[in-house]
């Protein structure tokens, strides 16, 4: 996991506009734009650091995206102003820090369970709301996973901290 930085922030800060700005200027459901730009061309291109050397304000990015799948009303259910700020900002937050693309990190969490979540997790810290999240993602998991298959995620789990631990030289 890498830190967030500066760069980071106007990252976080640049989608949460674009995701706020969705709710006027895209045809679509808020559902409909949130899958259509995790999986985009362009949210590939924010996943790479070089991004903010583009000079696209939030309108351009928004026609970007239209342009690659097409102008579509489909979806009527529009989240609140506040919600897809607050969506926009939490994914680059989560793909910047952990270093996973945007596709990934909507296949973990689609838009319809952070809309469940703002209420009780937009007032964390982002780090902390998003390891919340991943604690559920995981406990998901476990409960489709057979017996051999929880077993091998307990393992790596462990593993894990212990390799943290290590890397931190915190006594074992």
């Amino acid at each position: 996991m890498r830190k967030m930085d500066a760069l980071g922030l106007k990252l976080c800060g640049y989608q949460a506009k674009m995701f706020e700005r969705s709710l006027e200027d895209c045809e679509c459901g808020s559902r409909i734009f949130v899958r259509r730009f995790m999986n985009s061309e362009f949210a590939k291109r924010m996943d790479r650091d070089g991004f903010l050397y583009e000079s696209l304000d939030v309108t351009d990015a928004l026609k970007e995206i239209e342009n690659q799948y097409g102008v579509s009303s489909y979806g009527t259910d529009k989240f609140s102003a506040e919600e897809m700020h607050w969506i926009g900002y939490i994914y680059r937050y989560w793909s910047y820090v952990t270093e996973k693309s945007s596709k990934q990190i909507y296949k973990m969490m689609k838009a319809e369970e952070l809309k469940k979540l703002y209420s009780p997790y937009h007032t964390l810290d982002p780090m902390q709301a998003i390891e919340r999240m991943t604690e559920t993602v995981d406990f998901e998991k476990r409960k489709e996973a057979g017996d051999i298959e929880r077993g091998v995620i307990v393992l790596r789990k462990v593993r894990r901290k212990w390799e943290r631990k290590l890397q931190e030289g915190s006594s074992l």
